[in-house]
């Protein structure tokens, strides 16, 4: 068993190409802690998102705060606190908070799941 208080839990920005300004994110477990899937708290403050992308492994978005957008090539979807979105392996998508809203997710993907940016 392992206990985590999210307090205890460093809020860090998410830099990188596949996010824009305005992400930030919580590692609340290590890679290392468990051997089937990865899990963290990703927040976005209005107006931001992350680009189109996907995964090797299927992802799970809980969403814990506020209302945003999860989108596919072929459909987009409002997203509000408790929803639950399943998004399967291979899916080219972006979700975040593009309007005047924030929005924060859980993410859980299965470990290894590789992410691989799909718009420039």
């Amino acid at each position: 068993m392992k206990k985590v208080t999210m307090k205890d839990v460093e809020i860090v920005p998410a830099v990188g190409a596949l996010f824009t300004d305005g992400v930030s994110r919580q590692n609340v477990f290590q890679p290392e802690d468990f051997n089937n899937f990865n899990f963290g708290i990703v927040r976005f403050g209005a107006g931001s998102r992350n680009k189109f992308h996907k995964h090797s492994g299927d992802q799970i978005l809980i969403i814990t705060e506020g209302t945003g957008t999860v989108a596919t090539d072929d459909e987009s979807v409002s997203v509000t606190e408790g929803d639950v979105v399943v998004i399967p392996a291979g899916e080219n998508h972006w979700h975040g908070a593009p309007d005047a809203t924030s929005m924060a997710h859980i993410t859980i993907t299965v470990k290894g799941s590789q992410t691989e940016q799909t718009e420039a």
